[in-house]
């Protein structure tokens, strides 16, 4: 079956990104695509980061307890990893092979945005009442040209920070609400050519568009729960929905294809929850999903699924 249209017509490639016997996904909460085009995959299960081939071969496997919830992952042009752990409130940034480089935040220490955690989702971001310092359940993160460090502060904040390189904290922006420049659980962020930060704002259903200082530029309204925002090399975006989609747009804005499949019965779905997108320098797209959380719906392999561009 072919997804997609015109120049972005993709075909599922079956099968990809198999584990060994009795590992597993559970939750898919990041990935990303190094220069040499592995595949890291963040996950829920016991080996949170599973490292394969553009072909599905599992490479290796690393970060065995360390994670509290994995949430959300990047990777710099040195091919570190920066991953965030929205549990243990941290930003962590690893070698290739799974060295901690760098640890942001301190592990189990959340700051005062008056966030209480509750059984139900927006009931816990109701009770955000304002923007707070890093960090209180960290979601995403992104790099800008000269290696500063993007976090979108979400689950328990309504926040972006800044860092330096080495680490240090610059400047915050944010606070809880609908207009520009509020956020109602910033989701992941993307940093793109011109230093432009791009921030999902989930429950807002938008992107918002700022430069690196955090001054609002622009929105793109009316999305399915935005979860996650990549660019490729032609500046095309790629957005997945956790209303079960996958969308690509040009940088202005035009909808190029959108798939996937809102409202249909979860077991039998392409999509049951997409979390997080990524591409290779092939154009081919990864989705993974949270489907376990989501819906208590254990996809399995297929908690990440490759679709592998038609050229």
């Amino acid at each position: 079956m072919i997804y997609g249209d015109g120049n972005y017509r993709y075909e599922l490639v079956e099968g990809w990104g198999k584990y060994p016997e009795g590992w597993e996904y559970i939750d898919v909460t990041g990935v990303t695509v190094d220069g040499q085009d592995r595949v890291y995959v963040l996950n829920r299960g016991t080996h949170p980061i599973m490292v394969f081939n553009r072909d599905g071969t599992l490479v290796t496997s690393w970060g065995e307890d360390f994670f509290g919830r994995a949430h959300g992952s990047c990777t710099g042009p040195d091919g570190s990893i920066y991953c965030t752990d929205d549990i243990n409130h941290t930003v962590s940034k690893f070698t290739p092979e799974g060295k901690l480089l760098m640890m942001l935040g301190e592990k189990g220490v959340s700051s005062n945005s008056g966030y209480v955690k509750k059984q139900d989702l927006f009931e816990s971001l109701a009770t955000i009442q304002r923007g707070a310092p890093p960090f209180n359940r960290p979601t995403g993160v992104s790099l800008s040209s000269n290696g500063d460090i993007l976090i979108s502060d979400g689950y328990g904040n309504a926040r972006v920070h800044k860092f330096s390189p080495d680490g240090d904290l610059l400047f915050s922006w944010g606070e809880p609400g609908t207009a520009p420049g509020q956020f109602v659980l910033p989701h992941n962020l993307w940093v793109d050519k011109k230093d432009r930060v791009w921030v999902v704002d989930r429950e807002n259903r938008r992107v918002q568009i700022f430069d690196i200082q955090g001054n609002f530029i622009a929105q793109w309204t009316n999305l399915g729960r935005p979860t996650d925002l990549v660019m490729d090399s032609n500046d095309i975006i790629y957005i997945s929905e956790l209303e079960q989609t996958v969308s690509i747009f040009t940088m202005d804005g035009k909808l190029l294809t959108r798939w996937g499949s809102p409202g249909e019965p979860l077991t039998e779905a392409l999509f049951d929850s997409p979390h997080t997108i990524a591409i290779d320098s092939r154009g081919d797209i990864y989705v993974g999903e949270v489907s376990f959380t989501h819906s208590k719906n254990n996809k399995g392999p297929r908690t990440i699924q490759k679709f592998a561009r038609i050229h």
